[in-house]
């Protein structure tokens, strides 16, 4: 509000409108119409290039679950999305409690923070490219190095070993990622009052017990964040194994869940309503299972106890 002259007022407020207004009428577009244009066709028969379809009810969903390669898909996502998560968040952790700790005094921590962050933005089709070359077979640096080292004796495909092609794509994830879930682990370890840590080390807390008896608890909503958006991310997996194999070989062993949703959309028979379909239940899950995390981990009332009566009763401080 601003004064006009002496008896009258100017309202700004109504401005502020036409600054958001591009991002309403963006969202409205070219996200909310299509969720709800997705769940309308999943209740109906649309397929290849007809206009017309018929409503069928909840048999896409019922027809879904019997899916023999929608239900592989969906646990080769969540065995994927595991296996790069939890080194993801262990390696993460340690990395945090390294350069959050002030008696070990890293030097060169902003460097190595710049480093272990960059592999977060190299393009996916860029890291598909050099994993598939170091793995190629026979001639791919990574056989000629175990070969050259007596770890094998002739070179091994590992493009058609299930195992070994899942966890090609599960390190890549972890290596991607690991970088993004330390600087933001980082960032809530520093938000916590130092006097705490000072509080410790006056009464003789080693850092392992600062870490597990400050830290941990102080950035349990950072970490439950960290827990969330990864699920999200991971369910939503599609660029590297498509990339990395096209085609989710050997034995459809890397296909997702977004993978089979594209398959089903935009290849063959263009089943939209079994990919819209497949997108609901997998927006479904995600709803779910975020929710069952947040009930689980999302309880404050031992974060917000002080900090003396917490440490005391853990032995660590005393009277």
């Amino acid at each position: 509000m601003a004064k006009k002259n002496k008896n009258q007022l100017v309202n700004y407020d109504k401005y502020g409108y036409f600054f958001v207004a591009p991002f309403i009428i963006a969202f409205l577009v070219f996200q909310l119409y299509p969720i709800f244009y997705t769940f309308q066709l999943s209740f109906t028969d649309l397929a290849g290039w007809e206009t017309q379809m018929n409503y069928v009810g909840f048999k896409n969903y019922f027809a879904l679950l019997q899916n023999e390669l929608f239900l592989k898909a969906l646990r080769n996502t969540w065995i994927i999305w595991t296996m790069n998560f939890i080194p993801q968040i262990g390696l993460a952790l340690l990395l945090a409690k390294w350069f959050s700790d002030a008696r070990m005094k890293l030097k060169g921590a902003g460097l190595f923070k710049v480093l272990f962050y960059m592999p977060n933005i190299i393009t996916a089709a860029s890291v598909s490219i050099l994993f598939s070359t170091l793995f190629s077979y026979p001639m791919g640096p990574i056989n000629q190095l175990l070969i050259q080292f007596g770890v094998l004796s002739e070179p091994f495909e590992f493009f058609r070993s299930v195992g070994a092609t899942r966890s090609i794509v599960a390190f890549i994830q972890f290596w991607m990622w690991y970088g993004n879930t330390f600087i933001i682990l980082m960032a809530g370890i520093l938000g916590i009052n130092p006097s705490l840590y000072e509080a410790a080390m006056v009464d003789g807390a080693t850092s392992s017990q600062m870490f597990f008896g400050i830290t941990l608890p102080l950035i349990k909503p950072i970490t439950l964040y960290v827990l969330v958006t990864s699920f999200i991310g991971g369910m939503q997996m599609f660029d590297i194994p498509f990339l990395l194999t096209l085609r989710g070989n050997p034995d459809y062993s890397i296909e997702t869940v977004t993978m089979f949703i594209y398959r089903q959309a935009f290849s063959g028979s263009r089943n939209y309503y079994v990919a819209a379909t497949a997108s609901i239940t997998l927006l479904v899950m995600i709803v779910i299972v975020s929710i069952i995390i947040f009930k689980v981990m999302g309880d404050d009332k031992k974060i917000n106890k002080p900090f003396t009566s917490r440490f005391r009763k853990a032995g660590v401080l005393h009277e």
